[in-house]
């Protein structure tokens, strides 16, 4: 049965193959390309082999070629892998003259093949093969082996491929693996896409000739099956590659013989009752023929495509490399669509299904992308019920995978389920989905959107069968119903713009039917007995506004997606004709609906943000200003009718957009705001003379008082976007403030807006401020200013959250002045706050936010229980707010940087509430001083040590078993991480920590020697959880610092002194290293000029470089020293002297000042450097001082 070779004729003249010599090579050849035959029986054959590796030897060098072709240069292809590898040539071009030298000489050709799938792998070792006939049966199973050679360094794998036993021996970079399938660029990219194209061309080229020659296939398979079981990355990944490819390629032909096959077989029985009557037929001979050839080439491909199936399939879909798993299970689904008479049941499904819980996201995606393909098919499901029933609730999970993509694409298998599958998922499986439309990950919110549209919103026929008395929005007003419906009933009212967003791709149309919309709340209840609910009415409005919103920014929502959204030519063609159409509807309809909304604050507070999205040209162009009258008196009647801010801000800022002065309808806008100023300022006037007049001042009359009150949220809501100076409310808005400084009768009511009149008029005049003013008018101005701020300081006894939150702002304002005035006036109104200030801030910051909650367990109703979770949610926000206002002072440099260690004290405690505020100001502070953030770090976590040990007040120091002290570890480990991957970018933060914490540890040491036990050793466990941030060079300096503490021998016999010596490890690598540094610190000696100059030899590139464990341990220079003395004598002087720089610039705080001075008055001479000389400094290295200045940028 085997095969012999074939010795027919001479090799054959190819254009990749161009090179013949007479001389014949004597066994093997390097680079991956060569062949050693070393059993074929007559000379010509092994003249023919020979020649053939002569000529790869000659030709081949993968490396090169590849770099050569990337850079551009030509390249003259010689090898198989060299065309494909170049991909200039038509790839069936390629293929036939490869199948033209098969057929003249196929143990050749294969040879070339072979050694083809050995390049692809990125083998640049050696090949050799031997004949299986010389070889008895036990020798052949001996020779099956993969080993590697430790001592050479080479790997080497035996193994079978029909009619040869082959040999693969490479050299192995154990730390570098790295292959063509792997790397990264569009060079290797269009190599994979050729390497492909290259097997499945091959299979469709051979299948009406040599495919069926039981030698072709046999050694590819055989050859694909045994690399497929290396234990070489490499091998596994490529041979899979190509084995799943080629079975791609054999189910399609599988499937064009079947259909060829039934077709011949229907030839054949129409051919047989036609000729009934007769013995013999030739035509029917030959139907009959044909038929079993079909046959036997079926029976053939299934034989193959069941070796690579079981061979390969079935030991690599569970295979260990995730990209390897990936390449099976997508094949595996192109099977699936290919072929689904051969795949399509329980027997192969339950593969796809089992690497649905795979770990990695990659095979995940593979999985449910191919479970698209057959779910789409509404033919295919009906043959799905079993795996359905099986997996259906891992898929309904999988759409909170923690990777988007594959969330994103189970949704929209979901979706192909839900529509061809009925009642596949239950009522509780849509409700669930349903709520991803409120998801921040935009894809998968707009496939959720897709699911719900179709789903719940959009029903067939819903435009040919028009609801009842629907007129022409029946459809419409159906859609909207069941969209208001299904938004009460999710209860996440203010989430109604990521609901939208959701559906916008699917749902625009009637999402931009306004005027379905307005017509439904306009609608009356006598008209039609199906008139909207109050809270239907306000969930439509909130929809208007959105849709609204959507239509005219034409971005995502705050929250979902990183940034605006880059509109093309047509999107904004369509933004611009949304906001002509929006603004000519709601110019007539908005008058209407606040007049009929007018008396409920919350929709038309709503209705209010709606003309911030007109083009207001229209009112002009389009003769409108009537409609603009209806407006103005609405919005007048809605002021004078509400005190809510909201309804007041809204108004506000409706008036502020309608009075911009480069459109027509400016001066008539402004008329009508100025007539609307003057009589609130009116009201108030007289309220407050009123009050004044008043011997016993302030009534406590509920109702003047509320007048009052509603009279100054008036024009405070005014004043923040409209300058009321020339009203001069400053005056009397502090006149009110002072009266309750000292008397403290003012109503407390009173004070938050009577502060807010006074903050905005303050701010309008430092807006007012020229750039060159009169020194009189500065000093009158900052003498306000001064005032201002102890009346806010005053107030913050009031326990008053805005008050607390405009002195924020307001130092802020006052900190950055010197970006909008000149220098000069920036000077004069500079304003850092006090001591003081600075502390009753930080009390009122720890008083209400970080106070602790009450548990209260009773018994509450669910609606109470509800109202409950609500307030505690609206507190959450108004103390987050406040947090991130001190922490804004706290960034911006306003009060002291070390005033964060008290915030920093509460990062693990209240981590879920505001470690994101914390761990953002952490981030700000770092970036505007390295220094300082460290040691205010160091600072909170001594702070926590001082409170622990004062707490429990022992002689024998802190308790290293309490809660205490295990939550001090976790907050450093915490900080530890914030610090990331980059130890080059955080050293001197993370060195200045470990100093800063040695010299608190040693603090109260009686004794110089360090032999009396210091009271805060403990704390060096504590910053234990930093040293894994430091650079080993780095660690050598931070230990050399802490020997100064300390005494050699220590006196290390009770469990006191573990600290230091578990603190001590943490700095050392290994035990070689931890009696280099111990020899070195006791021979500690002031550092001089030839340790720096070794020193900052090793500096390069920006960081400290990495002294090896073998120069350190022996202090002997070899010859590798040698070489790289003769490295560094070639620096030239530049280089040395950035290197000084570089030193100065990192090392500044843990160097003395005179290793500074020196560093930058020493010269290094490399020319003359010995090998003695070189061997002193590497071993030196350890030695620099580190007890020095400390320098706070």
């Amino acid at each position: 049965m085997i095969a012999e070779p074939n010795t027919a004729s001479n090799l054959p003249s190819q254009k990749e193959n161009t090179v013949h010599d007479d001389t014949v090579p004597e066994s093997t050849v390097q680079n991956g390309s060569c062949v050693r035959n070393g059993n074929l029986k007559t000379p010509r054959e092994k003249r023919k082999v020979q020649n053939q590796c002569e000529n790869i030897r000659r030709n081949s060098c993968s490396s090169r070629r590849a770099s050569q072709l990337q850079s551009g240069e030509v390249v003259e292809a010689v090898t198989l892998f060299e065309v494909v590898n170049i991909g200039k040539r038509a790839m069936q071009s390629v293929v036939d003259d490869w199948i033209e030298a098969y057929k003249q000489d196929r143990n050749v050709a294969l040879l070339d093949l072979i050694n083809f799938f050995i390049q692809c792998s990125g083998c640049q070792g050696m090949v050799t093969a031997e004949m299986i006939q010389s070889l008895h049966k036990k020798d052949v199973i001996q020779k099956m082996t993969e080993t590697f050679d430790e001592e050479t360094g080479l790997q080497c794998k035996k193994f079978m491929v029909y009619p040869w036993i082959l040999t693969v021996t490479w050299p192995v970079d154990m730390d570098n693996e790295d292959y063509p399938l792997i790397r990264t660029g569009p060079y290797w990219k269009k190599f994979k896409a050729n390497f492909c194209e290259f097997i499945a061309v091959l299979v469709q080229q051979c299948q009406c000739s040599i495919l069926y020659d039981s030698y072709l296939m046999n050694t590819i398979i055989s050859l694909l099956t045994d690399l497929a079981d290396s234990m070489v990355r490499a091998f596994r990944h490529t041979s899979t590659l190509a084995a799943m490819k080629l079975l791609t390629a054999i189910v399609s032909i599988h499937l064009n013989l079947d259909v060829n096959k039934h077709n011949a077989q229907r030839l054949y029985e129409v051919e047989k009752k036609r000729i009934s009557g007769k013995r013999t037929n030739y035509r029917l001979d030959q139907l009959e023929r044909k038929r079993k050839e079909y046959e036997h080439k079926l029976l053939e491909i299934q034989n193959m495509m069941n070796a690579i199936f079981k061979g390969t399939f079935l030991n690599r879909y569970c295979d260990v490399i995730p990209e390897i798993r990936a390449t099976c299970i997508e094949e595996f689904g192109s099977w699936i669509k290919t072929y689904p008479d051969a795949f399509l049941n329980d027997n192969y499904l339950k593969y796809i299904g089992w690497m649905l819980y795979d770990k990695q996201a990659e095979v995940r995606l593979k999985c449910l992308l191919g479970l698209q393909g057959i779910y789409s098919r509404r033919e295919l499901v009906s043959r799905m019920d079993l795996f359905t029933s099986r997996f259906k609730d891992r898929i309904v999970s999988m759409p909170l995978d923690k990777d988007h993509e594959v969330a994103v694409q189970a949704m929209k298998l979901l979706m192909l389920m839900s529509q061809n599958c009925e009642d596949v998922l239950s009522t509780e499986d849509c409700e669930m989905l349903y709520q991803f439309v409120y998801t921040t990950h935009r894809p998968l919110a707009v496939a959720a959107g897709e699911f719900l549209y179709k789903r719940l919103l959009s029903h067939e026929g819903d435009e040919e069968v028009q609801p009842k008395g629907g007129g022409k929005f029946g459809a419409s007003t159906d859609q909207l119903k069941r969209l208001i419906r299904f938004y009460l009933e999710s209860e996440l009212h203010n989430h109604v713009a990521y609901l939208i967003d959701s559906l916008w791709d699917w749902a625009g149309k009637f999402l931009k039917d306004w005027e379905c919309m307005t017509t439904l709340l306009l609608k009356n209840a006598e008209e039609d007995g199906e008139a909207l609910s109050d809270a239907h009415e306000s969930a439509l409005i909130e929809i208007i506004l959105a849709t609204v919103r959507e239509a005219a920014e034409g971005h995502p929502p705050v929250g979902r997606g990183a940034a605006k959204k880059i509109l093309s030519v047509k999107e904004k063609k369509i933004q611009l004709e949304d906001c002509t159409k929006i603004t000519e509807h709601f110019i007539m309809v908005l008058p209407q609906l606040l007049a009929k909304y007018s008396a409920d604050a919350q929709k038309v507070a709503n209705l209010l943000q709606i003309p911030q999205y007109y083009d207001l040209d229209v009112y002009s162009t389009g003769r409108l200003e009537k409609h603009l009258d209806a407006l103005l008196r609405e919005l007048k009647d809605i002021v004078a009718k509400h005190s809510d801010m909201s309804v007041l801000e809204a108004s506000s800022r409706t008036y502020y957009i309608l009075c911009s002065e480069e459109i027509a309808i400016y001066s008539q806008v402004d008329r009508a705001r100025t007539q609307l100023i003057d009589e609130l300022m009116g009201q108030l006037n007289q309220l407050l003379d009123g009050f004044w007049q008043k011997e016993e001042g302030f009534c406590t009359d509920a109702g003047e008082i509320s007048q009052m009150y509603s009279a100054l949220r008036r024009v405070a809501a005014f004043h923040n976007a409209h300058d009321l100076t020339k009203w001069n409310l400053y005056e009397k808005t502090l006149k009110l403030l002072v009266f309750e400084i000292e008397h403290g009768s003012l109503p407390v009511l009173m004070i938050l807006p009577a502060l807010q009149c006074t903050y905005f008029s303050l701010l309008w005049q430092l807006a007012a401020v020229s750039e060159n003013p009169p020194k009189e008018t500065l000093f009158a101005l900052r003498r306000e200013l001064r005032r201002f701020s102890q009346i806010c300081m005053s107030f913050l006894q009031h326990k008053e959250k805005d008050t607390f939150m405009i002195l924020c702002d307001w130092l802020l304002i006052l900190s950055h002045q010197d970006s909008n005035n000149s220098k000069e006036a920036a000077g004069l109104l500079d304003y850092n706050p006090s001591t003081s200030l600075q502390e009753k801030l930080l009390l009122f910051i720890q008083e209400h936010v970080f106070m602790e909650e009450e548990d209260e367990s009773k018994d509450l109703t669910e609606e109470e229980e509800r109202k409950d979770e609500s307030c505690k949610l609206d507190d959450l926000h108004r103390r987050r707010s406040l947090l991130a206002a001190y922490c804004k002072l706290i960034v911006y440099n306003v009060i002291e940087m070390t005033a964060a260690a008290e915030i920093y004290k509460y990062y693990v405690k209240t981590y879920n509430y505001f470690g994101d505020i914390i761990k953002e100001t952490l981030s700000k502070t770092r970036h505007n001083n390295k220094i300082r953030s460290a040691k205010t770090l160091i600072l909170c976590l001594q702070q926590l040590f001082q409170t622990c040990a004062e707490r429990q007040d022992s002689g024998s120091g802190v308790d290293l078993s309490s809660a205490s002290f295990t939550n001090m570890k976790e907050l450093a480990r915490r900080f530890s991480l914030t610090f990331g991957w980059d130890q080059v970018k955080s050293r001197e933060s993370v060195a200045m920590i470990h100093k800063e914490g040695i010299e608190f540890a040693f603090q109260g040491a009686t004794r110089v020697d360090g032999r009396c036990l210091p009271p805060n050793l403990s704390f060096l466990l504590i910053i234990i959880e930093f040293s894994n941030k430091l650079l080993k060079p780095d660690k050598r300096l931070v230990y050399a610092y802490l020997q100064r503490y300390i005494a050699e021998p220590l006196p290390c016999r009770g469990d006191e002194w573990q600290p230091l010596i578990w603190y001590r490890k943490s700095l050392l690598s290994n035990e070689d290293e931890e009696s280099s540094v111990l020899s070195s610190s006791r021979e500690w000696s002031p550092v001089g000029t030839s340790k720096t100059s070794s020193f900052k030899r090793k500096l390069s590139n920006g960081s400290l470089p990495e002294t090896s464990q073998t120069e350190t341990a022996s202090r002997a220079p070899d010859l590798q020293c040698a070489s790289q003395l003769a490295s560094a004598s070639g620096k030239s002087r530049k280089r040395l002297k950035s290197q000084e720089m570089h030193l100065q610039e990192h090392l500044s705080f843990l160097c003395p000042e005179r290793l500074q001075r020196r560093c930058c008055k020493d010269e290094i001479k490399t020319e003359g450097i010995s090998e003695e000389a070189q061997a002193e400094d590497a071993a030196e290295d350890v030695d620099v001082d580190v007890v020095g200045a400390e320098q706070d940028s």
